[in-house]
Protein backbone atom coordinates (compact mmCIF):
# COMPACT_ATOMS: atom_id res chain seq x y z
CA UNK A 1 0.00 0.00 0.00
CA UNK A 2 1.28 3.41 -0.96
CA UNK A 3 2.26 5.48 2.06
CA UNK A 4 3.36 8.68 0.32
CA UNK A 5 1.79 10.83 -2.37
CA UNK A 6 5.12 12.32 -3.46
CA UNK A 7 5.73 9.76 -6.22
CA UNK A 8 2.16 9.77 -7.55
CA UNK A 9 1.27 11.96 -10.51
CA UNK A 10 -2.15 10.55 -11.44
CA UNK A 11 -4.88 8.80 -9.45
CA UNK A 12 -8.09 7.11 -10.45
CA UNK A 13 -11.26 7.88 -8.51
CA UNK A 14 -14.34 5.68 -8.35
CA UNK A 15 -16.82 8.32 -7.22
CA UNK A 16 -20.03 7.57 -5.36
CA UNK A 17 -22.48 10.05 -3.87
CA UNK A 18 -22.01 12.89 -1.39
CA UNK A 19 -19.17 15.36 -0.97
CA UNK A 20 -16.43 12.81 -0.21
CA UNK A 21 -15.30 12.45 -3.90
CA UNK A 22 -15.15 16.24 -4.34
CA UNK A 23 -13.16 16.61 -1.11
CA UNK A 24 -10.66 14.02 -2.34
CA UNK A 25 -10.37 15.67 -5.77
CA UNK A 26 -9.75 19.10 -4.20
CA UNK A 27 -6.99 17.71 -1.98
CA UNK A 28 -5.35 15.86 -4.87
CA UNK A 29 -5.41 19.02 -7.00
CA UNK A 30 -3.75 20.98 -4.19
CA UNK A 31 -0.95 18.38 -4.26
CA UNK A 32 -0.64 18.62 -8.08
CA UNK A 33 -1.99 15.10 -8.56
CA UNK A 34 -4.09 14.57 -11.67
CA UNK A 35 -7.46 12.91 -10.97
CA UNK A 36 -9.21 10.67 -13.49
CA UNK A 37 -12.74 9.98 -12.23
CA UNK A 38 -15.25 7.26 -12.96
CA UNK A 39 -18.68 8.66 -12.02
CA UNK A 40 -21.80 6.56 -11.36
CA UNK A 41 -25.01 7.70 -13.04
CA UNK A 42 -27.66 8.51 -10.46
CA UNK A 43 -25.17 8.69 -7.59
CA UNK A 44 -22.18 10.93 -8.34
CA UNK A 45 -22.62 14.70 -8.04
CA UNK A 46 -22.67 16.55 -11.35
CA UNK A 47 -20.36 19.12 -9.71
CA UNK A 48 -17.47 16.64 -9.60
CA UNK A 49 -16.54 17.48 -13.21
CA UNK A 50 -15.32 20.91 -12.06
CA UNK A 51 -12.77 19.35 -9.67
CA UNK A 52 -11.18 16.57 -11.74
CA UNK A 53 -8.97 16.44 -14.84
CA UNK A 54 -10.95 13.76 -16.62
CA UNK A 55 -14.39 12.32 -15.94
CA UNK A 56 -16.39 9.52 -17.57
CA UNK A 57 -19.88 8.34 -16.63
CA UNK A 58 -20.78 4.71 -16.01
CA UNK A 59 -23.98 2.88 -15.25
CA UNK A 60 -24.02 0.54 -12.25
CA UNK A 61 -22.90 -2.87 -13.48
CA UNK A 62 -20.53 -1.66 -16.22
CA UNK A 63 -17.44 -3.27 -14.74
CA UNK A 64 -15.68 -4.18 -17.99
CA UNK A 65 -16.09 -0.63 -19.29
CA UNK A 66 -14.60 0.67 -16.02
CA UNK A 67 -11.51 -1.53 -16.32
CA UNK A 68 -11.00 -0.51 -19.97
CA UNK A 69 -11.34 3.18 -19.02
CA UNK A 70 -8.65 3.02 -16.35
CA UNK A 71 -6.33 1.02 -18.62
CA UNK A 72 -6.72 3.51 -21.49
CA UNK A 73 -6.02 6.38 -19.08
CA UNK A 74 -2.89 4.64 -17.74
CA UNK A 75 -4.28 4.42 -14.21
CA UNK A 76 -2.71 1.89 -11.84
CA UNK A 77 -3.83 3.36 -8.50
CA UNK A 78 -7.44 4.09 -7.57
CA UNK A 79 -9.47 5.10 -4.53
CA UNK A 80 -13.17 4.61 -3.86
CA UNK A 81 -14.95 7.61 -2.34
CA UNK A 82 -18.63 7.97 -1.60
CA UNK A 83 -21.35 5.35 -1.45
CA UNK A 84 -23.05 3.82 -4.45
CA UNK A 85 -26.74 3.41 -3.63
CA UNK A 86 -27.19 -0.23 -2.53
CA UNK A 87 -30.79 -0.12 -3.82
CA UNK A 88 -29.21 -0.65 -7.24
CA UNK A 89 -28.64 -4.30 -6.34
CA UNK A 90 -32.37 -4.89 -6.58
CA UNK A 91 -33.25 -2.54 -9.42
CA UNK A 92 -34.57 -4.59 -12.33
CA UNK A 93 -33.51 -1.81 -14.72
CA UNK A 94 -29.85 -2.24 -13.76
CA UNK A 95 -28.11 -4.46 -16.31
CA UNK A 96 -24.89 -6.19 -15.27
CA UNK A 97 -22.26 -6.71 -17.95
CA UNK A 98 -20.66 -10.15 -18.34
CA UNK A 99 -17.71 -9.21 -16.13
CA UNK A 100 -19.97 -8.09 -13.29
CA UNK A 101 -22.37 -11.00 -13.86
CA UNK A 102 -19.54 -13.50 -13.45
CA UNK A 103 -18.25 -11.72 -10.35
CA UNK A 104 -21.74 -11.52 -8.85
CA UNK A 105 -22.51 -15.20 -9.39
CA UNK A 106 -19.24 -16.20 -7.72
CA UNK A 107 -19.98 -14.28 -4.50
CA UNK A 108 -20.70 -16.33 -1.39
CA UNK A 109 -23.13 -13.63 -0.21
CA UNK A 110 -24.20 -10.07 -1.06
CA UNK A 111 -22.66 -8.27 1.93
CA UNK A 112 -20.99 -4.93 1.18
CA UNK A 113 -17.49 -6.15 2.05
CA UNK A 114 -17.91 -9.29 -0.03
CA UNK A 115 -18.84 -7.27 -3.11
CA UNK A 116 -16.14 -4.60 -2.62
CA UNK A 117 -13.42 -7.19 -1.93
CA UNK A 118 -14.35 -9.01 -5.15
CA UNK A 119 -14.16 -5.73 -7.10
CA UNK A 120 -10.81 -4.92 -5.46
CA UNK A 121 -9.49 -8.34 -6.51
CA UNK A 122 -10.72 -7.78 -10.07
CA UNK A 123 -9.03 -4.38 -10.18
CA UNK A 124 -5.79 -6.04 -9.08
CA UNK A 125 -6.16 -8.62 -11.85
CA UNK A 126 -6.34 -5.71 -14.28
CA UNK A 127 -3.20 -4.12 -12.83
CA UNK A 128 -4.97 -1.52 -10.67
CA UNK A 129 -4.24 -1.13 -6.95
CA UNK A 130 -7.09 0.05 -4.72
CA UNK A 131 -5.73 2.47 -2.09
CA UNK A 132 -7.17 3.36 1.31
CA UNK A 133 -10.19 5.68 1.13
CA UNK A 134 -8.48 8.00 3.60
CA UNK A 135 -5.43 8.43 1.34
CA UNK A 136 -4.65 12.19 1.24
CA UNK A 137 -7.49 12.87 3.72
CA UNK A 138 -6.00 11.90 7.09
CA UNK A 139 -6.59 15.47 8.32
CA UNK A 140 -10.35 14.96 7.95
CA UNK A 141 -10.45 12.06 10.40
CA UNK A 142 -12.40 13.10 13.50
CA UNK A 143 -10.23 14.19 16.44
CA UNK A 144 -10.85 12.83 19.93
CA UNK A 145 -13.26 14.73 22.16
CA UNK A 146 -16.58 16.53 22.23
CA UNK A 147 -16.76 18.48 18.97
CA UNK A 148 -19.84 20.55 19.79
CA UNK A 149 -20.63 23.11 22.49
CA UNK A 150 -22.82 20.63 24.28
CA UNK A 151 -21.27 17.53 25.82
CA UNK A 152 -23.27 14.30 26.15
CA UNK A 153 -25.47 13.97 29.23
CA UNK A 154 -25.05 11.02 31.61
CA UNK A 155 -28.09 9.34 30.03
CA UNK A 156 -26.61 9.83 26.55
CA UNK A 157 -23.25 8.47 27.72
CA UNK A 158 -24.97 5.36 29.02
CA UNK A 159 -26.73 4.92 25.69
CA UNK A 160 -23.42 5.36 23.84
CA UNK A 161 -21.75 2.75 26.03
CA UNK A 162 -24.71 0.40 25.51
CA UNK A 163 -24.95 0.99 21.77
CA UNK A 164 -21.27 0.73 20.83
CA UNK A 165 -21.07 -2.99 21.60
CA UNK A 166 -24.15 -3.66 19.46
CA UNK A 167 -22.73 -1.50 16.66
CA UNK A 168 -19.40 -3.36 16.77
CA UNK A 169 -21.22 -6.70 16.70
CA UNK A 170 -23.23 -5.58 13.65
CA UNK A 171 -20.02 -4.36 12.02
CA UNK A 172 -18.37 -7.72 12.68
CA UNK A 173 -21.26 -9.38 10.86
CA UNK A 174 -20.95 -6.78 8.06
CA UNK A 175 -24.58 -5.75 8.53
CA UNK A 176 -24.01 -2.02 9.06
CA UNK A 177 -22.07 0.53 11.09
CA UNK A 178 -24.83 2.49 12.81
CA UNK A 179 -27.29 1.83 15.62
CA UNK A 180 -29.90 4.16 17.11
CA UNK A 181 -30.49 3.87 20.86
CA UNK A 182 -33.08 5.27 23.27
CA UNK A 183 -32.82 4.58 27.00
CA UNK A 184 -30.76 1.42 26.43
CA UNK A 185 -33.13 0.06 23.82
CA UNK A 186 -31.94 -0.51 20.26
CA UNK A 187 -34.58 1.18 18.11
CA UNK A 188 -32.85 0.87 14.73
CA UNK A 189 -29.92 -1.00 13.21
CA UNK A 190 -28.43 0.01 9.88
CA UNK A 191 -28.64 -2.51 7.08
CA UNK A 192 -28.56 -1.75 3.37
CA UNK A 193 -30.55 1.50 3.58
CA UNK A 194 -27.58 3.54 4.88
CA UNK A 195 -26.98 5.77 7.90
CA UNK A 196 -29.34 8.63 7.08
CA UNK A 197 -32.41 6.47 6.59
CA UNK A 198 -31.51 4.46 9.71
CA UNK A 199 -31.36 7.65 11.81
CA UNK A 200 -34.73 8.87 10.49
CA UNK A 201 -36.37 5.45 10.99
CA UNK A 202 -34.95 5.17 14.52
CA UNK A 203 -36.11 8.70 15.33
CA UNK A 204 -39.66 7.88 14.27
CA UNK A 205 -39.71 5.02 16.76
CA UNK A 206 -37.89 6.83 19.60
CA UNK A 207 -39.97 10.02 19.05
CA UNK A 208 -37.31 12.27 20.56
CA UNK A 209 -33.83 12.20 22.13
CA UNK A 210 -32.36 9.14 20.40
CA UNK A 211 -28.60 8.57 20.43
CA UNK A 212 -26.81 7.54 17.24
CA UNK A 213 -23.67 5.39 17.45
CA UNK A 214 -21.60 4.96 14.27
CA UNK A 215 -18.43 2.85 14.38
CA UNK A 216 -15.91 1.23 12.08
CA UNK A 217 -16.08 -2.51 11.60
CA UNK A 218 -13.74 -4.55 13.84
CA UNK A 219 -12.15 -5.89 10.62
CA UNK A 220 -12.51 -2.58 8.74
CA UNK A 221 -10.90 -2.61 5.31
CA UNK A 222 -9.79 1.02 4.87
CA UNK A 223 -10.09 0.75 1.10
CA UNK A 224 -13.87 1.03 1.21
CA UNK A 225 -16.92 1.75 3.38
CA UNK A 226 -15.01 4.00 5.81
CA UNK A 227 -17.47 5.61 8.30
CA UNK A 228 -18.32 9.14 7.16
CA UNK A 229 -20.50 11.85 8.71
CA UNK A 230 -21.22 15.39 7.56
CA UNK A 231 -23.94 18.04 7.34
CA UNK A 232 -26.40 15.54 5.85
CA UNK A 233 -25.99 13.34 8.94
CA UNK A 234 -27.01 16.23 11.19
CA UNK A 235 -29.97 17.05 8.91
CA UNK A 236 -31.12 13.44 9.25
CA UNK A 237 -30.77 13.70 13.02
CA UNK A 238 -32.93 16.83 12.95
CA UNK A 239 -35.60 14.94 11.02
CA UNK A 240 -35.38 12.08 13.50
CA UNK A 241 -35.18 14.45 16.48
CA UNK A 242 -32.05 12.62 17.68
CA UNK A 243 -29.97 14.38 20.33
CA UNK A 244 -26.45 12.95 20.14
CA UNK A 245 -24.11 11.10 17.78
CA UNK A 246 -21.01 9.17 18.87
CA UNK A 247 -18.29 8.31 16.36
CA UNK A 248 -14.77 6.88 16.55
CA UNK A 249 -11.86 9.31 16.67
CA UNK A 250 -9.25 8.65 14.01
CA UNK A 251 -11.50 6.21 12.17
CA UNK A 252 -14.37 8.38 10.93
CA UNK A 253 -14.14 10.95 8.14
CA UNK A 254 -15.75 14.23 9.13
CA UNK A 255 -16.85 16.01 5.96
CA UNK A 256 -17.21 19.81 6.11
CA UNK A 257 -16.47 19.90 9.83
CA UNK A 258 -17.22 23.58 10.39
CA UNK A 259 -20.70 23.37 8.84
CA UNK A 260 -21.44 20.02 10.46
CA UNK A 261 -20.59 21.30 13.95
CA UNK A 262 -22.41 24.60 13.34
CA UNK A 263 -25.60 22.77 12.32
CA UNK A 264 -25.32 20.54 15.39
CA UNK A 265 -24.74 23.49 17.74
CA UNK A 266 -27.78 25.34 16.39
CA UNK A 267 -29.91 22.25 16.99
CA UNK A 268 -28.34 21.51 20.42
CA UNK A 269 -27.11 18.18 19.06
CA UNK A 270 -23.99 16.69 20.62
CA UNK A 271 -21.17 15.16 18.53
CA UNK A 272 -18.62 13.16 20.48
CA UNK A 273 -15.61 11.29 19.05
CA UNK A 274 -13.98 8.72 21.29
CA UNK A 275 -11.07 6.36 20.88
CA UNK A 276 -11.59 2.63 21.36
CA UNK A 277 -11.44 3.23 25.11
CA UNK A 278 -13.28 4.03 27.25
CA UNK A 279 -16.51 4.53 25.32
CA UNK A 280 -16.09 2.93 21.91
CA UNK A 281 -14.36 -0.38 22.41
Amino acid sequence: MVQSHSSIQTLGLIAGNGKFPILFAQKAKALNIKVVAAAVRGDTSLLLKFFVDRLAWFKVGELKKLFVFFKEEGIDKVIMAGQVNPDNLFDEKVKLDQEFENLYKALKDRKADTIFLAIADKLREHGVELLNSTFLLEEYLAPKGTLTKRAPSLVELEDIEFGKNIAKAMGHLDVGQTVVVKEKAIVAIEAMEGTDRTIIRGGQIARRGAVVVKVSKPQQDKRFDIPVIGPQTIKSMLKGRASCIAIEAGKTLLIDRERTVDLANKANICIVAAENKPHLH
